[in-house]
């Protein structure tokens, strides 16, 4: 296979896009945010970066808190919007017919439409250059029951989630294993 050497850049790909909601709750933003993470199982944390020339930089720093709200392909308009459209100009809720719904461990709101949102209290903030990194422990997960099986497991396949890749917007397809599958022993066949 041949190759070339590029200039080091930010091509780790595809990425979740999340809508971050943050802000008051009488005045709640959106921002699309492409850089997103988990970085730790206990405490259970995850990070964003944000421009600091952006909206909701200020309004997360204000607070030290945000909402990562997890997109369906039927969100899929709305994290294209969210990005390229300004809380400072719009009330992207409002423009987009999102609902808001009352955070249950922050003082911020989840997007009612995502199936799945993270509540989260900022621990640090670190400039890196272009972003600050937000590192942030989630305090509360709240999940449409929708996506429970009757045992109460978590289905995320029937979310029908996004990705992003290299500027497309990408619905998630089939199953290629699950965690573990090229370790685990076959059973054993028995017979006569």
């Amino acid at each position: 296979m041949a190759r070339q050497v590029w200039k080091g850049s930010t091509l780790l790909n595809p990425e979740p896009p999340v809508l971050v909601s943050c802000g008051p709750a009488d005045h709640p933003n959106l921002i699309t945010v492409g850089w997103c993470g988990t970085i730790c199982t206990q405490p259970p944390m995850v990070s964003i970066s944000v421009r600091p020339e952006r909206y909701s930089h200020g309004l997360i720093c204000d607070s030290g808190e945000f909402v990562i709200n997890l997109p369906t392909e039927s969100l899929t308009r709305a994290v294209d919007w969210c990005g390229v459209r300004s809380g400072r100009d719009v009330d992207k809720f409002r423009e987009m017919k999102l609902s808001a719904l009352p955070a249950a461990k922050i003082g911020t709101v989840l997007l009612e439409q995502s199936p799945v949102n993270l509540e989260c209290k900022v621990t640090q903030r670190i400039p890196l250059g272009s972003h600050d990194l937000f590192l942030a422990e989630v305090v509360a997960v709240d999940v449409d029951e929708s996506l429970l099986d009757e045992n109460g497991r978590l289905c995320l396949n029937r979310a029908k989630l996004i990705v992003y890749s290299h500027g497309d917007y990408l619905a998630l397809g089939r199953r290629l294993g699950k965690f573990g599958y090229s370790v685990r022993k076959k059973p054993r066949r028995t017979g006569k």
